[in-house]
């Protein structure tokens, strides 16, 4: 089985380290407790330019359609050149599955999918 990174945090932010390494989100599948905003330190190994969106259906029928090449940072999307870092945050406030995404053209495609499960606090 897979392992699931579970964040079991304060009330507050908690930072997230993503890698994109081969076109595909390390890790791709995380599990985090309702309601903290968290900031993702997203790391692009790869050659080619990636791209972060985080968010509902949506927010991902948006970026499939668009032709923005490039974001600039704001909450659940961010742009990352090859080799370089970004940020961005996202407040998981409800139950659920969250898409992570990247919109550039093909990726999405080729699998450069993950998902948030946002569970209740216990």
């Amino acid at each position: 089985t897979q392992h699931v990174p579970e964040l079991v945090h304060p009330p507050g932010t908690v930072t997230v380290e993503l890698e994109l390494h081969h076109s595909r989100f390390r890790p791709a599948r995380l599990r985090v407790v309702e309601g903290p905003t968290v900031r993702f330190v997203v790391r692009n190994t790869d050659p080619i330019d990636h791209e972060l969106i985080v968010g509902d259906d949506a927010v991902h029928r948006r970026h499939e359609r668009g032709s923005e090449p490039f974001h600039e940072p704001k909450p659940g999307e961010v742009s990352v050149l090859a080799g370089e870092t970004g940020e961005t945050t996202y407040r998981f406030h409800e139950r659920g599955t969250v898409v992570m995404a990247c919109h550039l053209p093909r990726h999405l495609s080729y699998g450069m999918r993950g998902e948030v499960e946002v569970v209740p606090a216990s």
